[in-house]
C-alpha cells in the first residue's frame, strides 16, 4: 500500500489545485492539467514494475477502445437527460464544466486531451493504481477502490455532476481494464471520449 499512497496523495493535491475554489482562480487550469498529466506518467514510470508490458497494438484492442468510447458517450447523453429531470442544478453544474474551455483553442485542447491527459490518466489510475491494488486485494476490490479514489480527487470542485461523471468513467474504464489489460485500449477509449464529449459533441 505504501507504494501507491504517496502518488495518490500527489494526484489529490494536483486535483485540489486545479478544482478547488481557493486555488483555481490563481492557476491556469490547462497548464496545471498538463503538469499533472506529466507527473502521473513520471510517477508510474518510476514506481511501477514493467508497466510497459501493458501496451499492445492490435486491431481488436483499438476497435474495443473506439467502441467503448462511443458507448460511454451515449451513456452520458442518457445521463445528462435524466439528471436534468431529477436535479434542478444539473444543467448549471454541467455548464460550469464546459466553461473551463472558454478562451482556449479547441485544437490545442484536443491535442492535449489525446496526447497527454487521456494517456496519463489511464497509465496512472488503471495501469498503476488499479493494477497495484489487484495484486494486493483482487480484481473487484481493486476496481471499486480505484473508482472511489478517482471520484474523490474531484471532490474539491464541489460539483456533484463532475464527481458523478468521474465515478461513472472510473467504473467504466475500471471494468474495461479488468477484462482487457491493454492500456492502448484504455487510452484510445479515454482520449476519444474526452474529445467527443468536451470538444466535438458537447452533451449540454
Amino acid at each position: 500500500m505504501k507504494k501507491i499512497i504517496i502518488p495518490v496523495l500527489v494526484a489529490a493535491v494536483l486535483w485540489f489545485v486545479m478544482f478547488s475554489p481557493w486555488t483555481r482562480a490563481h492557476v491556469n487550469f490547462w497548464l496545471t492539467m498538463g503538469f499533472a498529466a506529466v507527473s502521473l506518467i513520471l510517477m508510474t514510470a518510476f514506481l511501477s514494475d514493467n508497466f510497459r508490458n501493458q501496451f499492445s497494438f492490435s486491431g481488436k484492442d483499438i476497435f474495443i477502445g473506439l467502441a467503448s468510447a462511443a458507448i460511454l458517450y451515449f451513456v452520458f447523453i442518457l445521463g445528462n437527460f435524466f439528471s436534468s429531470l431529477l436535479f434542478d442544478f444539473s444543467r448549471e453544474q454541467v455548464g460550469s464544466i464546459y466553461k473551463m474551455k472558454e478562451g482556449a483553442n479547441p485544437l490545442f485542447l484536443s491535442i492535449l486531451l489525446v496526447v497527454l491527459v487521456g494517456p496519463a490518466e489511464e497509465i496512472f489510475w488503471r495501469g498503476f493504481v488499479q493494477r497495484t491494488l489487484i495484486s494486493k486485494f483482487g480484481e473487484w476490490t481493486a476496481l471499486i477502490a480505484t473508482t472511489l479514489i478517482y471520484s474523490l480527487v474531484h471532490i474539491w470542485s464541489f460539483n456533484f455532476m463532475l464527481i458523478m461523471a468521474a465515478m461513472v468513467c472510473g467504473a467504466f474504464w475500471g471494468l474495461l481494464y479488468k477484462y482487457n489489460k491493454n492500456l492502448v485500449t484504455l487510452i484510445v477509449s479515454h482520449a476519444v471520449w474526452d474529445v467527443s464529449v468536451f470538444i466535438l459533441f458537447p452533451v449540454l
